[in-house]
């Protein structure tokens, strides 16, 4: 396998970046009901590589791009002790290239970023039962901070 090299997504790479966000989809759609079915989008990936508050990388094996990621940084609660912090998402490797490290590279780099303008908190979201992608979280220093739950509500009156 070749080097993996990180490198700052551009609009060139749209096509491929709505490849992986359904990619994104498709694997998180057995793990929550309410997400809709059909052609969907989670990300205004263009508005994204566009903004200076929004960091998207790539990942490639020589001239193929094999992987994704955004750092977005966010205000915080004003009862937490850091103002800001850097959300994570969009994380994707295609599934040849999973488990050989692209997704902490694509993490470090995405750290670097966040750092370098100052920056010292990293959230992110998984579902409870994507037991891989919490293994490979954690495998990198991020630890369980809450569980968020849900219960559908019946319809009309009671």
């Amino acid at each position: 396998m070749e080097q993996i090299k990180i490198r700052k997504a551009s609009l060139n790479d749209l096509d491929i970046l709505l490849g992986f966000e359904k990619g994104v989809i498709n694997t998180e759609r057995p793990f929550d009901v309410t997400i809709q079915s059909g052609d969907i989008h989670y990300y205004d990936i263009a508005g994204m590589i566009r903004s200076p508050d929004v960091e998207v990388v790539v990942a490639e094996s020589g001239s193929e791009i094999i992987g994704s990621g955004y750092a977005r940084i966010e205000n915080s609660k004003i009862y937490f002790n850091h103002q800001k912090h850097a959300y994570l998402g969009f994380m994707f490797v295609k599934p040849d290239y999973r488990g050989k490290g692209v997704n902490q590279k694509v993490i470090e780099a995405l750290q670097q970023w966040a750092i370098s303008r100052n920056v010292t908190e990293f959230r992110l979201e998984v579902y409870n039962d994507n037991l891989p992608a919490i293994k490979a979280y954690e495998k990198i220093g991020f630890a369980k901070l809450m569980i968020a739950m849900r219960m559908e509500l019946p319809s009309g009156s009671l």
